[in-house]
């Protein structure tokens, strides 16, 4: 009879047969995600900033932050490219993460089945922090590149499941960091990993496998893929030719069609239940403010003052459009007309649209007085295509996409 094998459960270290692992490994792809994670958060607090959610409900998309929004500041319309910056980066870089953190994941995974659970306080504590933080890595990862290639998987929810989750993680990230730190540096100051009997954290196997690749080839596979991933997806934020490298990314590739209106959408009126004798000519926006109303037909807007502004559209799924040559009326100008032109305050712009998010945003005061903010009525010399809001649209340098609301039909000043 042949011989029975023992079995050897996950608890047990020597069921960790990989010879790569080792606090050198391990510490070096901490040190990228370190930096790497850092520029995550900040942008992710910056795109939530952005939104202005203390300026209007319909604009917070997290009511109960509470104290977790200290940081909110009013939205500047300078650069004009802010938000797609910030938004282009956070995208990418947490697109092109992947395969760091999940060699990361790789290298520890033996740590997640260490008996007993708890040695003392500090390793209690140590063990809390990287449960959450993997949980919270592969939660925030998870349904964020979910939303960027499922854009309406989470309606509504999206938003208040990323932002929380992110707090979450980064705390247990911090006290990860703080308890880790010093271990991290000495293992960086060492060229080599010690052997089994003098690990102490341990990730070194006791019985490792033969080597089918060395550490420095393992970590130039993982560096490729990452480097595969930046490069298939960072061109829907550059725009330009770009666009046509942003092969995993689902905005990349060619633009959408040809002419003045052939750049990317990502509502299209039948989604949003705009009907064609919606936008007739009976369409009226209805402006509002300091106790007056007027009413304008599209007719009546194309004979007040245009003004020209060279935008473009970024959207929180990490793609942008080229700046695209919009002409309209100014913001400031239509609150000229209800007698609030000498300090025009913030704005309510309602949407045509039936359902959705951001039917209903508010602008800042800042947004509505910037010369280039605009109710677009053509874009690129064309009027808009149904698509991208005719009969009227909202422009605004450096908003989020979804800011920039379409099918406008009421606009509100200064009743927030």
């Amino acid at each position: 009879m042949g011989a029975h094998h023992r079995f050897t459960p996950p608890t047990s270290p020597s069921f960790w047969r990989s010879p790569l692992r080792g606090p050198r490994l391990t510490a070096l792809l901490g040190v990228v995600l370190l930096a790497g994670i850092t520029l995550l958060f900040v942008t992710g607090m910056l795109s939530y900033a952005a939104y202005n959610p203390n300026l209007a409900s319909v604009n917070d998309m997290t009511p109960d932050k509470g104290l977790l929004g200290f940081y909110l500041f009013d939205w500047p319309t300078a650069p004009y490219w802010l938000y797609r910056v910030v938004q282009g980066l956070h995208v990418t870089v947490g697109v092109a993460l992947v395969p760091i953190l999940l060699a990361k994941l790789w290298s520890v995974i033996p740590k997640l089945f260490a008996l007993p659970p708890a040695r003392s306080l500090g390793h209690a504590l140590e063990r809390l922090s990287l449960l959450l933080l993997v949980g919270g890595a592969l939660f925030e990862f998870v349904t964020g590149i979910l939303n960027i290639q499922l854009e309406y998987l989470f309606p509504g929810s999206f938003y208040p499941l990323h932002f929380y989750g992110a707090w979450v993680f980064t705390g247990a990230f911090v006290a990860h960091v703080v308890l880790r730190f010093p271990r991290t540096v000495r293992a960086l100051r060492e060229r080599t990993d010690p052997g089994a009997d003098a690990d102490s954290t341990g990730l070194v196997a006791p019985r490792p496998d033969a080597p089918t690749v060395s550490r420095r080839g393992a970590l130039a596979l993982v560096g490729t893929g990452s480097l595969l991933l930046l490069a298939t997806t960072a061109g829907q934020s550059i725009g330009g030719w770009w666009r046509r490298t942003a092969l995993l990314a689902p905005h990349g590739g060619a633009d959408p069609g040809s002419g003045p209106n052939g750049f990317q959408i990502n509502k299209t009126a039948a989604s949003r239940g705009i009907r064609p004798h919606d936008i007739g000519d009976d369409w009226r926006l209805t402006v509002e403010g300091g106790g007056r109303r007027v009413r304008l037909s599209r007719a009546d807007l194309l004979k007040l003052p245009q003004h020209e502004a060279a935008l473009p559209i970024a959207c929180v799924e990490g793609w942008s459009t080229d700046d695209q040559r919009w002409s309209g009326v100014r913001l400031r100008d239509l609150a000229a007309l209800v007698g609030l032109g000498e300090q025009p305050p913030d704005v309510l712009v309602e949407s045509l649209q039936l359902h959705g998010a951001f039917r209903r945003a508010a602008l800042r005061d800042n947004q509505v007085r910037d010369a280039r903010s605009l109710l677009a009525l053509r874009v690129g010399g064309a009027d808009l295509s149904m698509d991208h809001g005719y009969p009227a649209r909202i422009i605004v340098p450096a908003a989020p996409g979804v800011l920039n609301t379409k099918w406008v039909a009421r606009m509100t000043f200064g009743e927030l």
